[in-house]
């Protein structure tokens, strides 16, 4: 596999200190240990969700309510590429590194934006998958590792871009491809396959960080054999797809990984009639060994293309006068769900819709395990409308909770719903295996009378009641960051915008236009005692065939441009600074 590092500022490195071109200079690099991804400084940003419970929460509040209208670009940086750029710059004591559609690697001096090295992967020419995007890095040690579409882990030199080890997680020809950001812990890197829309068998695999060796890999379908595997019948656990999309998070004390999957394949659930395990669930994996602990299904048998591949946020909440080990998903299917974790088991304690949702008509009480309004399910040769979309209450982009003022922060999608008609599919490997039929609109449709289809949530956990809502009158792919200074920070609009809102009322304080629609994930940190707010801009992948649809519903034709941009903002210096 060719690669290829560029390293445009004459990058040298000489007792510890890295020399940039122009006289300026870095720091030594920090490694990052085991320690200090364990407790995080509030200074750096060092995995995708800055901790490892997945709260995309800072303690940094020099950026507050009272202040952020000041914000303003201090520097911005331009990849050069198009499509949908949605990583979260990773930051270590001023060493930024950002990952691209088309599997580039920059690194970047996260003061003055200039460029250290840029890694650049050639993809093969027979690749074929349906998301051309990346989530960002894993930074361990001295070294970046790169999760990639032709599904290969790629360890590099962060001081160098240099290529340490590359090995192949599964063969991209057979539909595998991958896009999240790896997961670094138990001395090991965890990453998660996707292609569930291509007839593949999902799983998380983990590498030592050192070597490349496999350490172990855990199935998402199991075997004949196996627990769970009466659920599929026949063959069709084989290509039943259930993809892991999206970084698991990670409770240390249990030593459990907690990993959201995807719907099985083909689309339509009568094709493969069953509760379909561990499709559209969480699952609890044992850091050492891979072993599937525990797991919780938000809904079985999918129909829908409802993956629930968000990682759960590891959030303890108060139920009756009782504090609850548990976790919160905001799920594609609609619903808000609050479960309890355990050593060996994930217990239900209640969900509710957070979005217009008329496909379930009850939920047990106990298990969790919705019932169906089956004319809202759509089959082979069976045509069904059903709300939310296929793209759900809320896609991937990463909610946030701030466990100061109790305040979980989902950004939503409401009022818009799907048609969806099944058709005959067959596998080939590689190709697509979704057996979905065509529908007028493209199966698209807003629900009469909408006046909006965005929105920012934020809800009490302890209460489980909504607390505010803000919306916006098109869609909103926009990840999410909170800050102590009572701030919420997310773009995902059709309008360019990224945005800064008070957490306590929902109301706009600030907001910045960019070149293209904000889809990545936004971060915040620390250098010589200044606090900056980075995100990437670059509409693209989902967010614009859902522009797309939208404009068929709407009779529209709003155009938002690509092209991926770095945009780093901060307050502006003082007179007598």
């Amino acid at each position: 596999m060719k690669t290829i590092v560029i390293r445009l500022l004459g990058l040298l490195a000489f007792a510890g200190m890295t020399s940039l071109a122009f006289g300026q200079t870095l720091p030594p690099y920090n490694p990052v240990t085991d320690e200090r991804l364990l407790n995080p400084e509030d200074s750096n940003w060092l995995m995708y969700r800055g901790s490892y419970d997945s709260h995309g929460f800072s303690e940094l509040d020099e950026i507050d309510s009272s202040n952020v209208g000041e914000l303003e670009n201090v520097w911005s940086f331009s990849t050069g590429l198009r499509e949908g750029h949605q990583a979260p710059p990773i930051v270590n004591d001023g060493y930024m590194y950002i990952s691209t559609p088309q599997n580039h690697v920059l690194a970047i001096d996260a003061r003055s934006g200039d460029l250290i090295w840029r890694y650049v992967r050639y993809l093969p020419d027979d690749l074929f998958q349906f998301h051309p995007t990346n989530r960002g890095v894993a930074l361990y040690g001295d070294k970046v590792y790169l999760a990639t579409v032709d599904a290969f882990l790629v360890c590099l030199n962060a001081l160098t871009g240099e290529v340490e080890w590359e090995i192949p997680v599964e063969e991209y020809y057979n539909g595998y491809y991958m896009t999240l950001s790896p997961l670094v812990a138990d001395g090991k890197i965890m990453v998660g396959v996707s292609g569930g829309e291509l007839g593949i068998r999902g799983f998380v695999a983990a590498y030592d960080a050192e070597t490349g060796e496999e350490a172990w890999k855990t199935y998402t379908i199991p075997a004949p054999g196996e627990p769970g595997s009466e659920s599929w019948p026949g063959d069709t656990w084989k290509t039943g797809g259930v993809p892991v999309w999206i970084t698991g998070s990670y409770d240390p004390e249990l030593n459990l990984t907690y990993w959201g999957t995807g719907n099985g394949g083909p689309w339509m659930g009568d094709t493969r009639p069953g509760d379909n395990l561990y499709s559209t669930s969480v699952i609890a994996l044992d850091a050492s060994t891979g072993e599937i602990k525990n797991h919780h299904q938000y809904h079985w048998n999918d129909s829908w293309d409802w993956d629930e591949v968000s990682a759960p946020l590891l959030i303890d909440f108060e139920r009756d006068g009782k504090t609850i080990n548990g976790m919160v998903h905001a799920g594609r299917n609609g619903y808000l769900w609050f479960l309890e974790r355990e050593a060996d088991s994930i217990n239900f304690v209640d969900a509710n819709p957070y979005v217009y949702q008329d496909v379930f008509t009850s939920i047990d009480p106990v298990t969790g395990r919705p019932e169906y309004d089956m004319t809202k399910k759509p089959g082979t040769g069976y045509e069904a409308n059903f709300c939310p979309s296929l793209w759900g209450g809320k896609d991937w982009p990463p909610a946030a909770f701030n466990p100061k003022t109790r305040l979980l922060f989902i950004p939503a999608n409401d009022n818009v719903c799907s048609t969806m008609v099944g058709e005959e599919a067959q596998y080939s490997p590689g190709r697509a295996y979704m057996g979905r039929g065509d529908s007028e609109n493209g199966g698209f449709f807003v629900r009469p009378g909408a006046d909006h289809i965005g929105e920012l949530q934020a809800w009490n956990v302890d209460t489980g009641e909504r607390a505010w809502t803000t919306t916006f009158e098109n869609q909103n792919w926009g990840p999410v960051l909170a800050t102590a200074g009572d701030l919420v920070f997310m773009g995902g609009t059709n309008d360019r915008y990224f945005r800064a809102f008070d957490a306590n009322t929902g109301e706009i304080l600030w907001e910045q236009r960019t070149n293209s629609g904000v889809i990545g994930v936004p971060v915040t940190y620390t250098l010589d005692g200044k606090q900056y707010v980075a995100v990437l801009a670059g509409w693209g992948v989902d967010a614009q065939r859902e522009q797309n649809l939208i404009n068929m519903a709407k009779g529209e034709s709003h155009y938002v441009p690509q092209g991926g941009t770095l945009w780093v903002f901060a307050l502006p210096e003082k007179d007598n600074e």
